[in-house]
């Protein structure tokens, strides 16, 4: 019996190319897309940030009348913006109310580096405000498709305030946790602004946290059916609280409707046979280009030409601890007395700035430190390398290990999330696997396993194989986008355990 087509709204905080901070944008650009091409139709809500460039995108004001959305005492008012993909056909609205999204970053205040203080605020009148939306645009979506903390309040809404609301009868949410060490944690005073019935906070409720509000357990308890980013990391973090960050007991209760798919990544974007941020295009048959734009890369960061026995590393990434750069920190020293080469590309945490223009300025000839977002430095440096590090103390999914393969970079992992989920190590016995993976987190585990590949990349003839087995593989966003589909016909067949109130 074949499946119904569904109208499907994605809510989410940030999409390429509008907006984008992290891997979550990158997913609600794709997954769109691949679920249009399945033939359903789908709409994409955001907040209207400064960073959304409305002359480039073409912005129309949608002229109706919204009303106003309560905030505790007050009431905001919203406007709303769109545009569509002409590709696709794909619609994105944008919530516009210039006092909460007009600004210089889209959660953090870059004058103190911390948070926006009204963040709360800030994500209840999105989150309200796209059920208002759908109301006042009389689209009745079969499915709302939240992602992380920031539109978490919607399946909560749905099942409260608007649990008798006719309009919303045949509406089904998805809720997606892409990162959960980010929960939207506000003292108890926010929970007043919400607008919910006040007997819906109390001690282990599903808003209550620890006496705070915590925006993503709301979104875990009421959502009909959860997913994250990797079938790994769906197990991590229901396992400690070192995966879980305190929410492992609730992932827990929820564990039947729990699942983890992969994220896909776009082909059309990301291929050396097409790139256009590359100067020369490559395949699986015909290796040569790759060669090319490894001389190109190292020419642009400052190093010299070594012997082709001499492997360039690369590393794109946000500077975190999270992503293992304590370890990489206590290991510096001895990986760069190894024959080898290394360019890294990302900003995060102070420290790491300041370790890695130490090392950069110690070892001039093998390491190259950027420390800025680039994306046409992304795409070279997955091009040039041959190899493409990601030491992760956790990782829900990761993609540059998915770009690597399709690049003929082979990846160097840590057995955690998504990494453990799509990197098969090789084994030198079978000539099977597609990168090196290395089980421990520890600087001396990832030391042994950069040793290990370096010796592997001396056999050219072994090396070239192992390309090949990463270049084979697929995880274009077709496939991921199947599984959701599948996720959304779940969706609509239950409900969540939280009673309407």
């Amino acid at each position: 019996m074949p499946k119904r087509k569904l109208e499907i709204l994605i809510a989410t905080p940030e999409a390429v190319p509008f907006a984008k901070t992290g891997g979550l944008a990158d997913v609600c650009g794709s997954l769109p897309k691949a679920l249009s091409g399945l033939g359903h139709q789908v709409k994409i809500i955001l907040p209207k940030y400064r960073i959304v460039d409305e002359s480039i995108f073409h912005l129309q004001e949608v002229n109706i009348d919204f009303p106003e959305i309560p905030l505790g005492e007050k009431k905001e008012k919203i406007r709303l913006k769109s545009c569509r993909a002409s590709d696709s056909g794909i619609e994105y609205l944008f919530m516009v109310n210039d006092k909460y999204y007009d600004r210089d970053e889209l959660y953090k205040d870059k004058t103190t580096g911390f948070d926006y203080v009204d963040n709360d605020e800030r994500f209840i009148l999105f989150t309200r405000g796209t059920l208002e939306v759908l109301k006042a645009l009389n689209w009745q979506p079969d499915i709302i498709h939240a992602n992380d903390w920031q539109s978490a309040l919607v399946s909560a809404y749905l099942k409260t305030l608007y649990a008798g609301d006719p309009f919303f009868a045949g509406t089904s949410t998805v809720f997606s946790v892409h990162n959960i060490a980010y929960q939207g944690n506000f003292p108890k005073s926010s929970f007043a602004k919400i607008g919910v019935a006040k007997d819906l906070f109390y001690p282990t409720s599903p808003f209550e946290f620890w006496g705070n509000v915590n925006f993503l357990k709301v979104g875990i308890s009421y959502a009909d059916v959860l997913s994250t980013v990797s079938e790994r990391y769906a197990v991590e973090i229901q396992s400690s609280s070192e995966f879980g960050f305190g929410l492992e007991g609730v992932l827990r209760t929820r564990n039947p409707d729990l699942y983890g798919i992969v994220n896909g990544i776009d082909y059309e974007e990301w291929s050396p046979e097409k790139d256009k941020f590359v100067p020369y295009h490559y395949s699986k048959e015909d290796f040569s280009g790759k060669e090319k734009n490894k001389r190109v890369l190292l020419e642009k960061c400052n190093l010299p030409k070594t012997s082709e026995n001499v492997p360039l590393i690369g590393i794109v990434s946000r500077l975190a601890d999270q992503k293992g750069f304590d370890i990489l920190a206590e290991a510096s020293d001895r990986l760069l007395s190894l024959d080898l080469q290394m360019v890294i590309l990302g900003t995060g945490e102070e420290k790491y700035h300041k370790l890695f223009k130490q090392m950069a300025k110690k070892y001039p000839q093998k390491i190259s430190v950027n420390l800025r977002f680039d994306n046409t430095l992304a795409h070279l440096i997955e091009a040039g390398v041959d190899m493409f590090l990601m030491a992760s103390r956790y990782e829900p999914c990761g993609l540059n290990q998915l770009y690597s393969l399709k690049y003929g970079t082979v990846p160097i992992v840590r057995e955690t999330g998504g990494l453990a989920d799509t990197i098969q190590d090789y084994d030198p016995k079978t000539g099977e696997g597609t990168g090196f993976v290395f089980k421990n987190y520890d600087s001396d585990e990832l030391l042994e396993v950069v040793k290990r590949a370096l010796r592997v990349y001396q056999n050219k003839e072994v090396w070239t194989k192992l390309m090949k087995n990463g270049m084979q593989k697929d995880f274009s966003w077709q496939a991921s986008a199947k599984k959701y589909e599948d996720l959304y016909q779940k969706a609509l067949q239950k409900q969540s355990p939280i009673e309407s109130s």
